[in-house]
Formats: structure tokens, sequence, C-alpha cells
């Protein structure tokens, strides 16, 4: 018998959550927690609203240059010796590809069925152009991810601040 899963936002505990809406992460970076995946990346200011103007994936060609421009800015932030900001980048990269794959999956995007006790929805009804969106945040994502000073940035960050 299959487990049934909900979404993981139903029992969301904000105070619980390390990243803070009232933190300015440009002038208190040591705030910054690294976390796993897309943690705190609607949540981090400036760069929440730095990055996030450029995030979108609705067609290829969109993806392609918003992953783009994203890409630039994580490369920018790294030369300024701006982790937070890079780390950030490498997060709407990933969300890029995890948002994109959600559509490419579930019929607008949605995996759950709030009106069915959040039953998980039928997968493979998404639209193929959001699966080539993916694909290209997938390979700027992981570009990101491998960049040899990201990686050192990334690892001493942790070792310090968490």
């Amino acid at each position: 018998m299959e487990k049934k899963r909900k979404p993981t936002y139903l029992d969301f505990d904000k105070d619980q959550y390390p990243w803070k809406p009232e933190i300015d992460y440009r002038k208190r970076p040591e705030a910054y927690r690294v976390g796993k995946g897309e943690q705190g990346v609607l949540i981090c200011e400036p760069y929440k609203s730095e990055i996030g103007q450029h995030w979108r994936f609705k067609t290829p060609e969109i993806a392609l240059r918003s992953s783009a421009q994203i890409f630039e800015q994580f490369i920018t932030y790294l030369r300024a010796d701006d982790f937070v900001g890079a780390d950030m980048s490498r997060k709407f990269l990933q969300m890029g590809y995890t948002r994109a794959r959600r559509y490419a999956n579930y019929k607008g995007g949605k995996k759950y069925d709030k009106d069915n006790d959040y039953a998980q929805l039928e997968r493979g009804t998404g639209e193929l152009l959001k699966a080539e969106a993916a694909a290209i945040f997938y390979e700027k994502w992981k570009a990101a991810e491998s960049d040899p000073l990201y990686t050192a940035m990334k690892k001493d960050w942790k070792k310090r601040l968490g």
C-alpha cells in the first residue's frame, strides 16, 4: 500500500524557519544559512528582489534568457566575494528547474488536490514546453553548483556559519 504524502507546507512552522523576511542579508550576511535545496530563496532580501525579477520559465526561449541573466548575476556575486548572492542565484536556477518540471509533470503545476484531502494529482498531464524550460535551467544550475570558486565558498560558509 502506497503511503499518502501531503505537501510539507501544511505543517510549516515559520517561527522555526531560519530565514526571516525582516533581515537584510547583504547587511547581515552572517545570518544567512545555506540550508537544503531552495530553502529561503523567496525570503532573503535584497537578493530575492534582485534575482527574482529575472526568474521566468514560461517558454524555452524565456527560460534561456532568464537562466542566462541569473547565471550572470551568480558570476557577478562570486567576483564580488558575495557568497549569499551567489548561493541565492544558484537557488533561483535550481528553482527554475524544479518549478518548470512541476508544470511539465502536472497540469497547471498543481501536484495536490486541496479539495480531496491533498491527494496527489495525476502525473504526466503537464506541458511539454515546460520540460524544455526545465532542461535549460538544469544546465545552468549544475554549472553554478560545480563552479570551483562557489564550491569552495560554500564549503567554508557551511563550516563557519551553517
